[in-house]
């Protein structure tokens, strides 16, 4: 792989970290300003929010822009909007923070995603992508845990020094490195041309099918720190609990990048029933602390190797589209996390953590079922005699 590849994982790292951070802060943010752990839960549907209208909108308005040069500024711009958070006394300005930080994320992801396509061939597309998307899982196995770590030890403020932190080295690295990066290896073309992409079933489909999965997969991940509390787990062994989770998601995104190639209708279908399955497992075992441990281990794994294969299917789908082809694999997978929060939420609301578990389940056997019509009208290779 490229070593662009792999500063971008790390600039993907740090800003995943961000995203999930809250799974491990809730009770400390909710303690710090008086708001109940379903209001703090809302600053996760923010952030995904913000990644949803920022993806496409942070693509066009950089359009124009070398790559590297808008990566930089991105990374900036995320920086600032960590420093006021992690100063301010407000949660309606720890709320804007969170969208500023998204919208700089998404746009960094969107264009991360774009300049896949021209820095490796198409037969390594989906391996790279899964690199790309390891900085994400290894944020939810070290940088999630290690924040509710920190926490625990300073108050959830430290945690974001720490990403900021964390930021600085990728911004460093992409300020002196001077390798070509473009977005996309395609001829360029208007912005309604590209927006017609989203009008193509494989691309539209693939779209709406990630959201479904990824919001049952987030909404769980957002609350599960809550759940093993209610399990019993001390506060001490919620970082491994959180830990758990984040193995497997990137076992399931590794599996993916290396086994899903050429057999994306049975990965995705057959990894989404064994979610849906994991999760309802989950919501009957919601009281049993050791069995979340292995449960969270197994769903993070399967929940992710789909939802991966999806992003890949995405972004290879999209050929028509270079500049903003990485904004509907960003917009595919926040759609879900915007969503799952909420609805999580909720659910734990009038059911505790077995609802929020039971509603991953739902979300998953629904979109499993849908699986086989990504695959309608497509069109079979011509074999000659």
């Amino acid at each position: 792989m490229p070593l662009l590849i792999y500063v971008l994982t790390v600039a993907i790292f740090a800003q995943g970290t961000s995203e999930f951070m809250l799974a491990g802060l809730l009770t400390d943010i909710a303690h710090d300003f008086s708001v109940s752990a379903e209001t703090v839960g809302t600053l996760t549907s923010a952030f995904a929010a913000g990644m949803v209208v920022g993806a496409p909108t942070m693509a066009v308005l950089v359009a124009r822009l070398p790559a590297r040069i808008s990566l930089i500024g991105f990374l900036l711009v995320f920086l600032a909007a960590h420093v006021l958070g992690a100063l301010t006394e407000s949660f309606p300005t720890l709320l804007v923070t969170r969208v500023v930080a998204a919208f700089a994320y998404a746009g960094f992801l969107a264009v991360a995603l774009s300049a896949t396509r021209s820095l490796v061939p198409e037969d390594r597309i989906n391996r790279a992508i899964a690199v790309l998307l390891a900085g994400t899982t290894l944020a939810t196995i070290v940088g999630v845990p290690a924040g509710a770590a920190l926490a625990q030890l300073g108050g959830w403020r430290g945690t974001f020094w720490a990403v900021c932190v964390l930021t600085l080295p990728a911004l460093v690295i992409l300020f002196f490195n001077r390798s070509p990066m473009t977005r996309g290896n395609g001829p360029r073309s208007g912005i309604r041309s590209e927006l017609n992409e989203l009008r193509r079933w494989p691309v539209i489909g693939s779209v709406l099918l990630a959201a479904l999965f990824n919001a049952g997969t987030f909404g769980v991940f957002t609350f599960l720190g809550l759940l093993g509390v209610d399990a019993g787990i001390p506060d001490a062994l919620i970082p491994l609990l959180l830990a758990a989770f984040g193995i497997g998601s990137f076992l399931g995104v590794a599996a993916t990048g290396r086994w899903a190639a050429g057999r994306e209708k049975r990965w995705i279908g057959m990894d989404g029933a064994l979610a849906s399955v994991g999760w309802a497992l989950m919501a009957l075992c919601a009281g049993f602390a050791p069995m979340l441990f292995v449960l969270s281990f197994l769903v993070g794994a399967l929940s992710f190797a789909v939802g991966s294969a999806l992003i890949s299917r995405i972004v290879r789908e999209a050929h028509g589209a270079p500049l903003l082809g990485g904004s509907y694999a960003t917009a595919a997978l926040n759609v879900g996390a915007f969503l799952g929060p909420i609805g999580a939420g909720a659910a734990y609301a009038m059911s505790g953590g077995a609802g929020v578990a039971w509603v991953a389940a739902a979300t998953a056997a629904c979109g499993t079922a849908l699986v086989p019509l990504l695959w309608i009208g497509r069109r079979r290779p011509v074999r000659h005699a």
